[in-house]
């Protein structure tokens, strides 16, 4: 029997985070109840997750963690610790159970063979046809109809993930009657005025080299203090921002990568390495004319400083350090700098 851990990597979270949820019924379909537990790599100790993971529980039969950011689990002793606790649980029970997500493609090669091959899966972005048919699939099996119009409008404005798509499409349900047919004119009503921010559209507005730096920086800093005002904000929201924008810019660090030298890679190349969608490559070409390689290498440095200090300081300077980190990208492509200087 195989270990009971789990890897699920890739951009397409709703199919992704249905697969964590069926292996957590399934655990508890076989023991009735269980612990569940939602931990971070960056915030959590592997060798206090293991032992978390061995210890047994007086008054529960078992207990699933989900750790996220599974690709940032690179040491040598972190790897060392999960290879003894997966050798450990070979063959036995699955009363405790590691399911290890990423956002990412792939994680540390050395973390990935430690895997059971029947437990890992990448879920790739959907290609467009199937968007559009799991759109219309969605809308039907709500009692709802959808014109072709109205599925390219929500496919152009909303990140074309089924995680996104069902939270954004779902408002459709409680604003018109079932057997409604959702037009374009419907999807701009309710979805452009009252459409959610996330890191993603947040990237998205950085990206729009059509407009100048100061108009860039102007327009995402109403999209951040939209994201900072929702009540995720309070509860680790700029942690989990940054995290998103991170993953925006090590994607753009691949695309520019498989541009490199002229290069124009095939349409397998980029299905492959996420860029599946007419969206994500006019996205990622955009950005690409805005920074370099080692200007993005240098954004998500500094990510990653901000990161670390929003950790440290907690929430009374977040916003402060926000507004900064997003000046030293647009403005400074990347550079820090130790005052604020009007452009």
């Amino acid at each position: 029997m195989a270990a009971p851990v789990y890897l699920f990597t890739g951009p397409e979270f709703g199919e992704r985070n249905d697969q964590v949820a069926s292996v957590k019924a399934a655990l508890k379909k076989k023991y009735g109840e269980i612990d569940e537990f939602l931990l971070y790599a960056s915030d959590e100790r592997i060798i206090d997750i293991v032992s978390q993971l061995r210890m047994e529980s007086l008054f529960v039969p078992a207990k699933c963690i989900v750790l996220r950011q599974a690709e940032t689990i690179k040491k040598k002793d972190d790897l060392e610790l999960l290879s003894e606790w997966i050798k450990s649980v070979e063959n036995a029970s699955d009363t405790s159970v590691l399911i290890l997500v990423s956002d990412e493609i792939s994680v540390d090669p050395k973390l990935d063979k430690l895997i059971p091959k029947e437990h890992k899966k990448v879920f790739w972005e959907m290609f467009e046809d199937r968007k559009e048919e799991w759109l219309r699939n969605y809308f039907r099996k709500n009692g709802f109809s959808i014109s072709p119009d109205a599925c390219g409008t929500i496919l152009d404005m909303i990140e074309n993930n089924t995680e996104s798509l069902r939270s954004e499409c779902g408002r459709f349900f409680l604003c018109f009657p079932k057997d409604h047919v959702i037009t374009s004119a419907d999807v701009e009503q309710i979805l452009a005025h009252n459409r959610e921010e996330t890191a993603f559209t947040l990237f998205d507005a950085m990206t729009e080299n059509s407009s100048s730096p100061s108009k860039r920086f102007e327009n995402s800093l109403l999209i951040l203090q939209k994201i900072l005002m929702t009540k995720n904000s309070a509860s680790g929201g700029a942690v989990m921002l940054i995290a998103g924008l991170t993953s925006c810019f090590r994607k753009l660090c691949v695309w520019i990568q498989l541009h490199s030298a002229g290069n124009y890679p095939d349409e397998i190349t980029l299905k492959s390495n996420g860029f599946a969608s007419k969206k994500a490559r006019a996205q990622y070409s955009r950005a690409s004319r805005v920074w370099s390689y080692g200007q993005v290498a240098s954004i998500i440095a500094l990510l990653a400083q901000t990161d670390m200090e929003i950790r440290s300081t907690g929430m009374t300077l977040q916003t402060t350090q926000l507004y900064l980190l997003l000046y030293e990208i647009i403005m400074k492509n990347g550079a820090s700098c130790t005052k604020y200087e009007a452009d």
